[in-house]
């Protein structure tokens, strides 16, 4: 319990406060009768008034200092009567530590101290519940009807609980006639008062009949199946439609009205939240140092602004890009209240700055997201690929031993799986490196996963500007296929994968656990309908061929590759293969830098090929 004092300047304490001191004399005068049967005996009574005053005082006190008088009794909850359930029980026992010292109990009934506590628990609870319950039937009596809105939520599980209860505490806005969900042990029960009228496929003709203005979507959990079918059922109705998020993407954890959005594509993946042990992911993140490579790029920052709340000492954000290093700067400073950071402007394949930022700031932790990742851009320039993914990997990497560091991620692809493009084969040969590094005391450890909805260069932003300007939406092929998470799911496994590396065995590849691939042609689909608009009808699709090193579809787990589940649900774990040797790795390398270094093309994939056995350049 924290000492918090109330606003002296606030009419409405003094108000609450003598309330409370009535109903503190009360609830010793109740224990006293229910102690006598309704008849005090007149010394008991002279005993009351003579303990009254230390009553008063007491009581009054605790309540003052704790907070009591802090809160804005029309929004009670739960919370708030936990919390006096608490601040009642300890004054009473420092009340009876007091009368023992001061009285010794003699002549002295103990069981009016229980029955006060009971008594001041339930009349001080009941004031502040009535208060809150006038509150709200004021709000909905003085609200005319013409301004609310009548809703109706889709789901009745735990967020719709939520929701519910904020609509019904709270109907100044809208009217809540009731739930739809297609659980048959829900139908027909209530939540806060509110019925659950029956099955989502009902939601067409409850909607007319209940005179529904608007449509919440408040489901727990959902498969992409689901989710689509809730969304076509609401469009169905012609009404508005708002979804509201996953508990983790709530940054407070508070349900209310304005955490509601738009359905957007994300909904319709149906990925489940995922639960992560903080107390591991705190060990290795709280009051150390963290350096994060790309920190301007899409998984880069975010992984910033998920390292932020588990108390790093130091943020050490080193990107190329001028402008994204000023965006994540200005977010974790202005935004998040993180100014323990410090920016590198610069690339990673630049060793001598690599040596001295590790030096200077002696990180803990690094993550190592800086890559070139868009695949037909670097196989028209390959030497890129092998100058930043290669080298520059090997840099931080190196840097990264000789500094001390405990721990070191490197942020991988599912195109490093049986590459087709140099994107995907100079990833392999990071992982490769990686692996070749494990023996140091550094721990090294990569995480494999595939592409990230919204991320920069990824299709879903393309096919949205293809979408507001009408068409047509382009798609390489109708049965292309890619696995999907969100950016913040990602970056969340990455950090939790962060926690599992072995000291001593090191060079794992922990895989994240993308569920089940989409069709692209699928996806565009969905985006489209998302838009109020129709496929094919509204908006043209059109097939334009593979892109240079496009695979029609992408894979986790290489040929002979074992893989092995881990403590969490969503990572998995490749088994320990034999890393390639060192020197005979370190002079591949140098064969494919010296092509780099002479823009060769054709040299660069022939001795990609000889690094990665499994590199097929012309297959796609």
């Amino acid at each position: 319990m924290k000492l918090s004092l109330p606003n002296f300047r606030n009419l409405n304490f003094y108000v609450m406060f003598l309330a409370d001191l009535v109903i503190f004399s009360l609830a010793l005068l109740g224990a006293y009768s229910f102690r006598f049967d309704l008849n005090i005996p007149a010394r008991y009574f002279v005993q009351y008034l003579g303990l009254l005053k230390y009553v008063l005082v007491f009581k009054a006190l605790f309540f003052v200092i704790f907070g009591l008088y802090r809160g804005m009794w029309r929004y009670t909850s739960l919370d708030d009567y936990w919390k006096l359930l608490r601040i009642t029980a300890v004054q009473s026992l420092v009340l009876i530590s007091f009368v023992l010292f001061r009285f010794t109990f003699e002549g002295v009934p103990r069981s009016i101290f229980v029955i006060d506590w009971v008594l001041t628990l339930i009349l001080c609870s009941g004031l502040r519940l009535t208060i809150r319950a006038v509150y709200a039937r004021s709000q909905k009596h003085f609200t005319p009807l013409a301004e609310r809105k009548t809703v109706l939520v889709v789901g009745a599980g735990s967020l719709a609980e939520k929701i519910s209860r904020e609509l019904v505490a709270n109907p100044a806005q809208y009217r809540l006639v009731g739930l739809l969900d297609d659980d048959r042990t829900k139908q027909g029960r209530t939540i806060h008062g509110k019925p659950v009228l029956g099955p989502v496929s009902a939601l067409r003709s409850v909607a007319e009949r209940e005179d529904v203005d608007e449509i919440f979507i408040a489901v727990s959990e959902a498969s992409g199946e689901q989710m689509r079918r809730i969304a076509n059922t609401c469009k169905a109705t012609g009404l508005p439609y708002k979804i509201l998020p996953a508990m983790t993407e709530i940054m407070d954890g508070k349900v209310d009205i304005t955490a509601l959005r738009e359905i957007d594509y994300l909904d319709l993946l149906g990925r489940s939240p995922v639960s992560l042990d903080t107390e591991r992911i705190q060990g290795y993140l709280s009051g150390q140092t963290v350096l994060v490579t790309g920190c301007g790029g899409s998984i880069g920052s975010e992984l910033c602004r998920q390292i932020v709340p588990f108390g790093p000492a130091h943020i050490v954000l080193v990107d190329a890009g001028e402008y994204n290093l000023y965006q994540i700067e200005t977010e974790l400073k202005n935004e998040r209240g993180f100014s323990a950071c410090t920016t590198v402007l610069g690339s990673v394949a630049d060793r001598e700055l690599m040596d001295r930022v590790f030096a200077e700031h002696r990180p803990a932790t690094v993550f190592h997201a800086a890559a070139y990742k868009h695949v037909p851009m670097l196989e028209r320039n390959p030497w890129q690929a092998v100058r930043n993914n290669i080298e520059g990997s090997r840099s931080v990497m190196e840097a990264a031993i000789q500094a001390g560091v405990e721990r070191f991620v490197v942020v991988s692809t599912d195109k490093a799986v049986r590459p087709t493009n140099v994107m995907g084969a100079s990833k392999r040969v990071t992982e490769l490196l990686m692996q070749s590094m494990a023996t140091s005391a550094t721990r090294f450890m990569a995480v494999r996963f595939g592409n990230v909805v919204g991320s920069s260069g990824s299709v879903v932003p393309l096919f949205r500007r293809q979408i507001e300007a009408g068409g047509p939406v382009t798609v390489t092929h109708p049965d292309v296929t890619r696995y999907f998470m969100s950016i913040a799911e990602a970056s969340q496994l990455i950090l939790q994968a962060g926690s599992m590396g072995e000291k001593g065995t090191g060079g794992e590849i922990f895989v994240l656990d993308m569920g089940v691939p989409v069709k692209i042609a699928d996806m565009a689909r969905d985006l489209v309908r998302l838009s109020g608009k129709e496929p094919d009808v509204d908006v043209e699709i059109v097939y334009t061929g593979l892109r240079e090193g496009e695979k029609l579809f992408e894979e986790l787990i290489t040929e002979g590759e074992d893989i092995v589940r881990t403590e969490h649900e969503k990572i998995l774990v490749l088994a320990s293969e034999t890393p390639a040797r060192a020197e005979d790795l370190a002079r591949s390398v140098a064969a494919l830098s010296r092509a780099a270094a002479a823009h060769d093309g054709k040299a660069i994939r022939e001795n990609l090929m000889r690094l990665v056995p499994e590199y097929r350049p012309d297959e796609q």
